[in-house]
């Protein structure tokens, strides 16, 4: 039984006779099979399969272009070169970071410890501070509460050296790089508990984390690029030294930022070094003890849900408090093209 092809075309491609130099095709009438093309015109001509394609796709292309406004076509096309750019840029970013953090997996504490006091100065009340690259600057990098921190900002500046002599919309901020390699050295930890669980097998751990992780959850975070740097020092007092933190202060300073006890637990791991310590800390707290048991029940597991969204969304939520995202950053001028001088 013959298939219709001209049946599969969406209704706005006209199937009656039209006259129309744009396509360039004699009107005839058609049946396309699975394994015959029959064609039948007034003037004998045979047409192949291939033949009739080109001719829909082009009719299809013509009348999806006219049945749009000029400015629509111009916002539509621009805002998803826009977009395949930034994506691109951060790949590329990834990658960079995916290997620095490769060859230097003892830094990842210090990675996510950074990027959380880079963060966690934002003052709700003035609505200053907040992940704004401030960190960067000596004078605040040498802080007590910053002890230790100066090797994982070091790789992050030789890394900034290569992703900068490859970005083509300029380079990129210390804000964006400290928030990027924090999600970095999280899918890390991520990935290297799918390997512990499959007893060491790279490749099976790789499958189990592609399988039941959560690589998927970092949609929102990788939206949120085009931080600004800031210029000035984020104001001394506004970051507890964890080491030294009791867990009341920690809660008094997560709260100052809205957030409470249950981001507290989940956000151990950037706390310092040992999260077991800190965990255990924070197990004398009445109201940290039940998230830090669910937590750590959630890292039992195999896909490790609970534990992992969390987390994300706790990553998501600080790594963006009180920035203005330029969702325009990192992108470039591209070759304009004049679609009505297209030969189809």
């Amino acid at each position: 039984m013959g298939v219709s092809f001209l049946s599969t075309a969406p209704s706005l491609l006209p199937l009656t006779a039209t006259s129309t130099s744009a396509t360039r095709c004699p009107t005839v009438s058609v049946t396309v099979r699975c394994s015959k093309l029959e064609a039948e015109a007034a003037d004998g001509i045979q047409f192949r399969r291939r033949d009739i394609l080109k001719c829909v796709g082009a009719s299809v292309g013509l009348e999806l272009i006219g049945s749009s406004g000029t400015f629509v076509q111009v916002a539509s096309a621009a805002d998803l070169i826009q977009r395949r750019q930034r994506s691109d840029f951060q790949s590329n970013i990834k990658g960079t970071l995916y290997e620095a953090i490769k060859a230097n997996p003892d830094i990842i504490p210090s990675l996510l410890t950074l990027a959380l006091n880079d963060a966690i100065t934002y003052d709700k009340a003035t609505k200053s501070g907040g992940p704004n690259g401030s960190i960067r600057f000596s004078s605040e990098i040498s802080r007590p509460e910053n002890k230790g921190l100066a090797s994982a900002l070091s790789l992050l500046e030789e890394a900034k050296k290569e992703i900068d002599s490859y970005s083509k919309g300029g380079p990129i901020s210390y804000a964006d790089l400290i928030q990027f390699a924090a999600e970095s050295a999280t899918k890390a930890t991520f990935l290297a508990s799918a390997i512990l669980k499959c007893g060491g097998n790279v490749e099976k751990g790789n499958l189990l984390y592609t399988a039941y992780g959560s690589n998927g959850q970092w949609g929102l975070f990788d939206r949120n690029f085009g931080r600004s740097d800031t210029q000035e020092l984020d104001p001394e007092g506004r970051v507890p030294q964890w080491e030294k933190a009791t867990v009341q202060e920690m809660k008094d300073k997560f709260s100052a930022i809205g957030f409470g006890p249950r981001q507290v637990a989940v956000m151990s791991s950037f706390f310092g070094p040992d999260q077991m310590t800190t965990e255990a800390l924070l197990a004398t707290d009445k109201e940290v003890l039940p998230w830090v048991q669910k937590y750590q029940r959630s890292r039992e597991t195999v896909s490790r849900t609970d534990y992992e969204v969390d987390l994300i969304t706790t990553l998501t939520k600080l790594s963006s408090l009180g920035q203005q995202i330029n969702y325009e950053a990192y992108t470039y001028a591209v070759p304009k093209v004049d679609i009505t001088k297209l030969r189809l």
